[in-house]
């Protein structure tokens, strides 16, 4: 079997028949070995055409990979994002080609890169108001930019997401909620406030009004469905803007996922229980939520370095403060449980 033989079998008989992996992760595999199919036809000078298997082995994969640093400027998370991409790869082929299975080990002992942990960005909610005060809600571009803000923020949807919802994933009486889905194709039901559904109801009628007919939910310019990428672009361009008026938005790369990671740092800090919020974002691993739990804890840390500590008789010299973090376990048992957030107003509330 040649190699093009085998890419397309990867592709086509693996992850979307046997896997059924959804067009995003296929889309992502896709962009990785495209990357190193011309990283290697750039090697040894060849058309992809005339690429074999038997060109590939360690050496090239480390070089790829090092490559994706030094002239694309991706991290070291990216990288290994690129390293499990072509382990699946080449596990593939093992299968497939059981020649390769010598490859396939000297393939997989290659080592991640190890990457500092970053808290994930996140904004306060005077900053999300900044960025929701900037869209013009009298006209129909800033009727659904308002919208595609408020939705992001109340519902913590991925872009992705939030680009495939149609119309009728919303529901507009007084239990208003948004049937999202995400990867893997499971869905999860978002309950929706009441400024949330005044904006997506602002924007339809505008829509309307215009003369746009259209199933799906956000629209460009052109009348067609917006992008994951559109968004992105968008929510950058508002943000910007909103930083002229909002100095601690100021050279701040803010994205749909910044949003995500905001109502989930909010709904943490207000005690919603962590496994509501793990429900709320989809993740599939407890562990993935918990870091909100440790940028809370850091936050609130940080506050209270700035409180000075009571005034002593017995000394002439104010002792600082000594603060010791608590365990994670121990913070997670003191959340509260069984609490939902009202669907009215920005700050998420608490209700019993």
């Amino acid at each position: 079997m040649t190699f093009s033989h085998l890419v397309t079998a990867f592709f086509q008989k693996y992850l979307a028949a046997e896997r059924g992996l959804p067009a995003n992760t296929v889309a992502s595999y896709s962009d990785c070995i495209r990357l190193l199919i011309n990283f290697a036809c750039s090697h040894f000078e060849l058309q992809p055409e005339e690429l074999n298997i038997e060109r590939f082995n360690r050496e090239l994969i480390i070089a790829f990979l090092d490559d994706l640093e030094r002239t694309r400027l991706n991290g070291a998370s990216t990288r290994n994002q690129r390293l499990a991409a072509i382990k699946t790869f080449f596990h593939f082929l093992a299968y497939s080609a059981p020649e390769l299975m010598h490859l396939n080990e000297t393939i997989q002992a290659i080592r991640q890169k190890k990457t500092d942990y970053t808290p994930p960005p996140s904004m306060t909610i005077d900053e999300v108001d900044s960025i929701l005060a900037v869209p013009d809600t009298s006209q129909l571009i800033g009727a659904r930019d308002k919208a595609l803000l408020t939705l992001l923020y109340n519902s913590g949807a991925r872009a992705q997401e939030v680009a495939d919802l149609r119309i009728c994933d919303i529901r507009f009486d007084a239990a208003a909620t948004v049937t999202l889905t995400g990867k893997g194709g499971k869905t999860r039901v978002i309950p929706l406030r009441d400024d949330t559904i005044e904006a997506v109801t602002n924007y339809l009628n505008r829509r309307e009004q215009s003369g746009i007919q259209s199933d799906h939910l956000f629209l460009n310019v052109k009348g067609q469905p917006m992008t994951r990428h559109g968004l992105g672009r968008r929510v950058g361009k508002l943000a910007a803007e909103a930083a002229c008026h909002c100095p601690s938005l100021q050279g701040r790369k803010i994205t749909p996922h910044v949003f995500r990671h905001t109502i989930a740092l909010h709904l943490i800090e207000s005690n919603v229980d962590i496994f509501l919020v793990q429900e709320w974002l989809g993740h599939a691993d407890i562990r993935t939520t918990s870091q909100y739990v440790e940028v809370s804890i850091e936050r609130k840390r940080a506050a209270l370095a700035k409180v000075p500590p009571p005034a002593s008789s017995n000394t002439t010299e104010t002792e600082p403060a000594q603060w010791k973090q608590p365990a994670l376990m121990a913070f997670l048992t003191k959340l509260s449980s069984g609490v939902m957030l009202r669907t009215s107003g920005r700050t998420p509330i608490m209700c019993p």
